[in-house]
């Protein structure tokens, strides 16, 4: 496993607690790769064939997979695990944080007041959170990511960093930038004379996967918008302390502050389950009106269950019941492209692909351009 980069803002561990997130990462890639898969194995012969033989037929939903497999064992095992390792993740990655809270948060104002700023930082207090979001303890995380717990805080913004990090295992990269390198680089690949002057990155997180746009298209402007102010504040003095310029404001991707026609490229990146079905329409509808003629959508997500077979659609629908995800399952079941449809782009330019993981090709050998897994990336799109 890879060390994640170091920048001004990331946790500092000291030895007991760099060995306790050490372990949570361990018993995650155990649990992924050694106790998960035998889902599979119980699925495909025991499961799956006693429920044909009771019903004459396979189970036709994620509802009738996820009550045959909960039932099971095996399965509650998994499951609980599971639900520990997070909360043990919480705990471990949390209580380093709050140790030294006080100085991660003058390290992000020292960044928002220097006169030698790359990029910009604007926050909205009248910034409403949608009820989606703060209804919901996102990752079953405590508060979600949106709750200050003191002034200027950014303790939202230092748990996802770490924690996304320890939870992929580090197979996101040293900067947990995958999705975001893997989409800029199809991106510019695939559309050889779009030359962006203007990048948004909607429901930006701390910017995992902004960053790599100002490096892929360095004479553009990247903007990046989120409703929690913890993880902007947060954002900016990452970007900062890695050289990046962009321009981070508190917003609402469902109803921007921006002006018609204002981006050549609008993307996000793993926000679209996190959202209301609702709230995804609107802001599908949002980037038809933000892009110029011309400009490209892109927006990264898991593949829709059409794409899946059962025991993936049971994983993701485990994640919906017990993992703090409850739009997950049903996003998953959305005709996607006809949301673009009814947004305004014309049919025939609107895309879903598999676009390969720069980072799991580089480890696997699985991969084939176009092809579900072996290190590939979901995207659906569009060009107005």
């Amino acid at each position: 496993m890879i060390r994640q980069a170091q920048h001004d803002v990331l946790v500092q561990r000291t030895h007991d607690e760099e060995a306790r997130q050490g372990f949570s990462q361990a018993m995650n890639l155990m649990i992924y790769s050694t106790i998960q898969p035998g889902n599979r194995d119980m699925y495909s012969e025991k499961v799956e064939p006693a429920f044909r033989r009771k019903h004459g037929r396979t189970p036709a939903n994620r509802a009738e997979i996820r009550d045959v497999m909960l039932r099971e064992p095996y399965t509650q095992m998994w499951s609980a695990i599971k639900v520990a390792s997070r909360e043990y993740r919480q705990d471990v990655v949390g209580e380093c944080i709050e140790r030294q809270l006080l100085g991660l948060v003058d390290k992000a104002k020292a960044t928002s007041k220097s006169n030698h700023k790359l990029g910009s930082l604007m926050l909205d207090p009248s910034v409403k959170t949608p009820r989606y979001v703060d209804a919901v303890d996102i990752h079953n995380t405590p508060g979600g990511y949106h709750r200050e717990i003191i002034e200027d805080d950014v303790f939202a913004g230092a748990m996802y960093d770490r924690g996304v990090f320890i939870h992929m295992m580090s197979l996101m990269g040293d900067k947990c930038d995958d999705i975001g390198l893997s989409q800029a680089t199809w991106l510019k690949e695939t559309y050889p004379d779009l030359k962006p002057k203007r990048i948004l990155d909607i429901g930006c997180t701390i910017g995992h996967s902004t960053l790599p746009y100002a490096d892929i298209y360095p004479d553009a402007e990247v903007y990046a918008i989120d409703i929690s102010a913890p993880l902007l504040r947060y954002a900016h003095a990452r970007a900062e302390s890695l050289g990046a310029s962009v321009q981070f404001s508190q917003q609402n991707g469902e109803d921007t502050k921006f002006a018609p026609g204002s981006f050549d490229l609008v993307v996000s990146h793993i926000l679209f389950h996190e959202t209301s079905n609702k709230a995804l329409r609107r802001i599908v509808e949002e980037c038809f009106r933000l892009l110029k003629p011309g400009g490209v959508m892109a927006h990264s997500e898991g593949p829709q269950f059409k794409d899946l077979q059962p025991m993936d659609i049971f994983f993701v629908d485990w994640d919906t019941h017990f993992q703090g995800e409850p739009f997950s399952a049903a996003m998953h079941e959305l005709d996607l492209p006809q949301i673009a449809v009814d947004a305004g782009f014309k049919p025939e330019k609107v895309f879903e692909k598999f676009i390969p993981s720069l980072m799991m090709s580089k480890i696997t050998s699985g991969y084939k351009p176009g092809v579900r897994g072996g290190g590939n990336w979901f995207l659906m799109g569009a060009q107005k």
